[in-house]
């Protein structure tokens, strides 16, 4: 979920239609690819082109209101497939302006333009298009009924093509407000909503700059790269002060600008889910998941009495096996994620085998494309065709958004992905999730723009799925235990942040929310409710008397501070724990019974939003909506990774 365009000089009033010079990079990250996006038709963002564009979307919504509004119960396919070309026209120009500041957030003439266009589109929306899914969603079903009557065909086509969109907006019905309301408040989003806000939080993040331990020279780096060392390091000190860097950067303005955006989000959210009526605090973001209260409440209840128990199992053998390989003392939060070194037994010299050294962005593409065409041609040539057309913008430089995302754009011009690319392993599993998310969206397009994108639990299946075939590859290839044992660790790593850290984050916000139902949030009530998460499912710390493995939890207090998700989709995280665990069982159905099943999941993606989680997993022999499934789901996944690792560690000596 995000949005680039750089300046193509020093002058900030200045951008052009493909990436930022090359002036401010590093040698290495000046040679990195940069995405395209002349693919769009617009010179610049600042061109005239883009104006007469945004003029002609314009004039159609009007047109669209005049043709349309209270006609619907005669000529609603009509309306559907104008709106929908509607749609595609203004997502093109706010995709394009988004992708284009991305990459180029200190840019101040290009952040009034975006604004100013978004604002643009706000009004038109709210004065010629909100009515109308509206209109539908309050219709009458005999009308609608009469309405795929008449328009039937035997190809399937007519009105019944779009009924996962009708079946979507109608499911609003019961928590939209009159239109006058919902008008306003569409209209004064760019200006009064939470919307300014989160930009601002964004941008200052992207500018921050972080002593970098240990630098002869003093030097600073932005925040992609501080935690791409940070969890690449294998010197236990350079990990500590490095996360000691992190939150004390966090710590000084940014953290209060951070609670006063998510004072902002949590109190907004609040008041919405009470005047639209929503069951409680995550009904909003379960019905546009089309998932209900009880299933997202198994998950997270799974993950709280199943999981924690295998985190801290887990922990407890990495604390083991960094105690003896790096003479680990103490194990602290910076040694979370931190790289497993093993000896090598195919060493010479008594040398170990590097595991360090920076993969090359080449080697990246090539471990991705091998892991991808061992399981599905179709998606690896998808993927090559992603690197191929520059769809990727790729180096960690400074002024563009921190994280990765795959941007699905709208169908014939998508996907776009935005990286923080650094040579390490998670970067290389970064690769292959965001490009997961691309194949996705290639194999959805057909279902056109308005039912391509799958509800948020199904949308990371594609890219976790990517990660965890692109794993077993490399698994296969490692040269004995030592570094299989290392691979293994690190997808742990990995699935515990997605499942157990999501969750986690998930309970941070449920406090979050819950306070500012009693007033704004200050940054020490966040802190707070950040150590309460962190205590709940890894264990209270070791040097506070707890049962953890972790023996510290010095410098996390302001970590919260840099998740956008928190800002941008509340309570979006928990989606991150469903796919994981969906696509654990999926990959489980598929070492039982391989026939098959590269078609069924591909049928699956084909999908996109025209089906339920309990529809698309149905051919796998999956029942999410069964209690029982989310723990042993875990157990399976989660837990059969854990046996294998703690049976590689006895093999090498590590564990008793």
């Amino acid at each position: 979920v995000g949005f680039a365009l750089a300046s193509s000089s020093s002058s900030s009033s200045s951008s052009s239609s493909s990436c930022p010079s090359s002036e401010t990079m590093s040698d290495e990250a000046s040679s990195l690819p940069r995405w395209d996006l002349s693919r769009f038709g617009f010179p610049s963002p600042h061109s005239a082109d883009l104006d007469d564009h945004v003029a002609r979307t314009d004039a159609m919504s009007e047109a669209f209101r005049k043709t349309y509004e209270g006609n619907l119960e005669s000529k609603l396919l009509d309306a559907v497939i104008e709106y929908e070309k509607i749609g595609v026209r203004r997502t093109t120009v706010g995709s394009y302006l988004s992708l284009s500041y991305d990459v180029a957030l200190n840019d101040d003439a290009l952040k009034k333009r975006k604004g100013a266009i978004s604002e643009r589109q706000s009004r038109s929306y709210g004065d010629h298009l909100s009515w109308f899914e509206l209109d539908l969603a309050a219709m009458d079903d005999e009308t609608l009924q009469g309405q795929y009557d008449a328009t039937k065909d035997e190809q399937g086509g007519g009105l019944m093509k779009y009924k996962a969109y009708v079946d979507e907006v109608r499911r609003q019905r019961p928590h939209n407000l009159e239109k006058g309301v919902e008008r306003a408040l569409t209209v004064r989003s760019p200006y009064v909503g939470t919307r300014p806000l989160v930009s601002f939080v964004d941008r200052e993040l992207s500018l921050m700059r972080f002593a970098l331990p240990d630098a002869a020279d003093g030097e600073e780096v932005n925040m992609e790269v501080l935690l791409s060392r940070l969890s690449s390091s294998k010197d236990a000190p350079f990990r500590a002060a490095a996360l000691k860097s992190l939150n004390d950067g966090l710590g000084g303005a940014m953290v209060r600008i951070s609670a006063l955006s998510l004072s902002a989000v949590a109190g907004s959210w609040h008041v919405e889910n009470a005047e639209r009526k929503y069951a409680s605090v995550r009904s909003r973001r379960n019905l546009g998941n089309n998932v209900p209260d009880e299933v997202v409440d198994s998950l997270l209840r799974g993950v709280r009495e199943a999981g924690v128990p295998l985190c801290k199992r887990y922990y407890a053998l990495k604390k083991r096996i960094l105690s003896s390989t790096q003479g680990l003392e103490t194990f602290r939060w910076s040694d979370r994620n931190a790289p497993i070194d093993i000896p090598s037994s195919s060493s010479s010299d008594g040398e170990e085998k590097k595991e360090d050294d920076k993969i090359s962005w080449d080697a990246a593409v090539e471990m991705v494309e091998r892991g991808y065409r061992k399981f599905s041609p179709a998606m690896a040539e998808m993927f090559l065709d992603q690197v191929r057309e520059k769809r990727i913008d790729v180096p960690p430089v400074d002024a563009k958004k921190g994280g990765a995302y795959c941007a699905g754009v709208v169908p014939g011009l998508g996907p776009f992905q935005l990286l923080n690319f650094d040579g390490t392993k998670r970067d290389v599993a970064t690769l292959a999730h965001e490009s997961g998310h691309g194949c996705h969206d290639i194999l959805a397009y057909d279902q056109g723009y308005l039912q391509y994108h799958p509800p948020l639990t199904l949308a990371e299946t594609a890219s976790i799925f990517g990660e965890m075939i692109v794993f077993r590859d490399l698994l296969d290839l490692a040269s004995g235990p030592g570094e299989r044992l290392s691979l293994l660790m690190s997808k742990i790593d990995d699935v515990i942040n997605s499942v157990v850290r999501q969750c986690s984050f998930d309970y941070f916000e449920e406090l979050a929310h819950g306070a500012r139902e009693r007033g704004e949030l200050s940054a020490e009530e966040l802190d707070g409710f950040w150590t309460r998460a962190v205590n709940e499912y890894y264990g209270v710390a070791g040097d506070e008397g707890g049962d953890s493995p972790f023996d510290s939890y010095e410098d996390i207090s302001h970590l919260w501070a840099y998740v956008p998700h928190f800002h941008h989709v509340p309570f979006y995280v928990y989606s991150y724990a469903f796919a994981d665990l969906v696509v654990g069982a999926l990959y489980g159905s598929f070492l039982s019974k391989p026939e098959g099943f590269e078609d069924r999941l591909l049928d699956l993606l084909r999908a996109g939003g025209t089906k339920d989680f309990a529809e698309a997993l149905g051919p796998f022999g999956l029942r999410p909506d069964d209690p029982e499934f989310w723990a042993e789901a875990l157990g399976a996944h989660l837990g059969g990774l854990v046996d294998e690792a703690e049976e590689l560690a006895r093999e090498l000596g590590y564990a008793p």
